[in-house]
Parts: structure tokens; C-alpha cells; sequence
């Protein structure tokens, strides 16, 4: 069974905002493939489901995105998955807007949900990273991953969002291919 993770913050008014990417992919994937939801309370939304010929849990850690990593690590533990079984979804500043990478380990690049779930369970998962784009200046970063898309980076990331959806199931055994089919 895989686990994933998409990482953001709960409530309306953080609703499509750049910090958010990995609770919307986690949206596009439970709509997608009909997950259906197993749990649901103030620290967290699990589903469960198949992509491709794969099981999966898709969760949402709701205790905002500076604290996402004691939930994911409770889950699991709970359901005893390797870390080689994990892939964390996150928005990353230091991407162009929509661009894709995908990395097992390192450091967190002063992401603060990727710290906190590292502290949880460790560093070396598999990461989607979706790029948002860096304001330009170090001070304005709180602010910018708080703030909406413009809406032409919107159309960017709505459609690369559906790219990576539709393609999923390629991300468990073929990184290279799954980015290949998302390039376009």
C-alpha cells in the first residue's frame, strides 16, 4: 500500500493559494480515481482507493502546514508503510510556476510542513515538488505562499494539476517516464 500525502492548510481562506497544491492534487486524485473517505477529524482527512493497479491512502494533514508531520507519521505507523512507500505533495518556491520535480531525501529548503514532516518520519520519501515561483525577495515568502495565483498561473497549474493526475499511476515505478508524460 502507498501512502500519499498532499500537504496545505485547512479553511476556506487558504482555499487554491500557492501553499496548497498538495491538498488541491490530493482533491484532483480522489475525484479522479473515486477514493472513498476512511477518516476524517481535526487532524486529518484519509482516503483510500486504486490508481492504477496500486493501493493507495491519500491524506490531508489538517493541523495547518506547519505541524503536517505528526498526523502522517501516525498514519504511518498505524498502518506500518515504509517510507520507499511514501510520496509527499508540496508546493516548492524554488520552481518556476508548474514546473515538476520529483526527489527522495535532502533538505527541506526552509519548508516548514517539509520539516515538520521530516522531524516526524524521517527525510527520505519520495517528494513531488510543484513549482509556485519565488517572489524575489526573502521576506515577502510568508506572504506570497499565503496569496492566490494570478489567474494566468492559475491556468498553468490547473492544467499541469490534471496532467499529473491522469498520469499518477506512473509515479510508483517510473519517475522518468511519469515526468516525461507530464512535460507537455
Amino acid at each position: 500500500m502507498w501512502l500519499l500525502c498532499g500537504l496545505g492548510n485547512p479553511e476556506k481562506q487558504y482555499e487554491l493559494t500557492r501553499h496548497n497544491l498538495g491538498f488541491d492534487t490530493i482533491d484532483n486524485l480522489v475525484e479522479l480515481y473515486n477514493c472513498q473517505l476512511v477518516k476524517k477529524d481535526k487532524n486529518i482527512e484519509i482516503y483510500k482507493g486504486v490508481i492504477g493497479e496500486e493501493e493507495c491512502l491519500l491524506c490531508k494533514p489538517l493541523t495547518f502546514m506547519n505541524m503536517s508531520g505528526p498526523p502522517l507519521g501516525k498514519l504511518k505507523n498505524f498502518y506500518k508503510i515504509p517510507l520507499t512507500k511514501i510520496i509527499v505533495i508540496h508546493d516548492d518556491l524554488d520552481l518556476a510556476v508548474s514546473k515538476i520535480k520529483i526527489k527522495i531525501g535532502g533538505g527541506n529548503a526552509g519548508h516548514n510542513g517539509l520539516s515538520s514532516v521530516d522531524e516526524a518520519i524521517g527525510n527520505n520519501y519520495k517528494r513531488l515538488r510543484i513549482g509556485i515561483g519565488h517572489p524575489g525577495i526573502k521576506n515577502m515568502v510568508s506572504s506570497y505562499v499565503l496569496k492566490k495565483f494570478s489567474d494566468e498561473d492559475r491556468n498553468l497549474i490547473d492544467n499541469k494539476l490534471l496532467q499529473i493526475t491522469k498520469c499518477f499511476s506512473l509515479i510508483f515505478n517510473d519517475d522518468g517516464l511519469f515526468l516525461t508524460k507530464i512535460a507537455s
